[in-house]
């Protein structure tokens, strides 16, 4: 069994620290708790250290045995050690330092059944880690981020995507009108969620397509819904003025799931 860390000096508590604080290392992430672990490692995510509090000694040897991460690479934080380098509010005493997911810098284009979820300067990184779970499980081409996005591979926007950061492609483009006209000139259509859009009762949707999402409080600037090709707008028929990112982008993500499905 490998020796329990208790001091806060150690080189590995000092490399949580520095994993903790993105700016100082996009190379690697640090995720906590059994299940976001367990569904990085299934989805081919590569373990640096796994990290278990001394009352998880067992299940983190489980993990380890069942993943082949050798011996060398587990680590064991006294109980109140681990407590004080978690993330979370209530620790699970599993975590684990690995290597980031692969953010890309140009899109790919595999047919006519292309869907794209775009979040354009949308800010809380649950949203984000939660658009990137939806369009994972709705089988999407990619997530695209804007510049003005927040970090899709922070923390807790890794939490909310459950390990699908590492099934699906995530691009990041720093200028949105490029991204827009780039998917225009392939003839993709673009999709700009706005209240002043057609009913998405209504609308016609053809794909491929690429949706945008904009932010939680402003929605999409003026300049990119109008070089998206069509406007479109959830029916609220109730009292709530909108939904949150997530729950609209789900909402329009499962339409043109259906769309895409009755085609294939």
């Amino acid at each position: 069994m490998p020796e329990v860390i208790k001091s806060p000096d150690n080189k590995l508590i000092k490399l949580i620290r520095k994993v903790h604080d993105r700016k100082k290392t996009d190379e690697l992430v640090y995720i906590e708790g059994i299940r976001i672990v367990e569904d990085c490692l299934m989805s081919g995510g590569s373990c640096v250290d796994l990290i278990c509090s001394d009352k998880k000694i067992s299940e983190a040897s489980d993990l380890a045995e069942k993943y082949n991460i050798p011996a060398s690479s587990l680590s064991v934080l006294d109980d109140q050690l681990f407590s004080r380098v978690s993330s979370t509010v209530n620790p699970q005493g599993i975590a684990m330092i690995c290597k980031a997911p692969l953010i890309r810098n140009e899109l790919s284009f595999s047919g006519d059944k292309d869907i794209f979820c775009v979040l354009d300067n949308v800010q809380d990184p649950g949203n984000v880690g939660t658009v990137i779970r939806m369009a994972d499980a709705f089988g999407f081409s990619a997530v695209i981020v804007t510049g003005g996005t927040c970090d899709p591979f922070g923390e807790k926007a890794l939490r909310a995507s459950m390990g699908s950061a590492w099934h699906i492609p995530v691009i990041l483009y720093t200028d949105e009108i490029r991204l827009i006209d780039e998917l225009n000139s392939k003839n993709i259509s673009t999709l700009a969620m706005h209240l002043k859009g057609d009913s998405l009762d209504d609308a016609e949707i053809t794909l491929p397509v690429a949706f945008f999402i904009g932010n939680e409080g402003k929605g999409l600037s003026d300049e990119v819904s109008s070089r998206c090709s069509h406007l479109v707008r959830i029916p609220m028929p109730g009292k709530a003025e909108s939904l949150n990112a997530a729950s609209a982008a789900s909402i329009v993500g499962n339409e043109l799931r259906k769309a895409r499905d009755i085609t294939l």
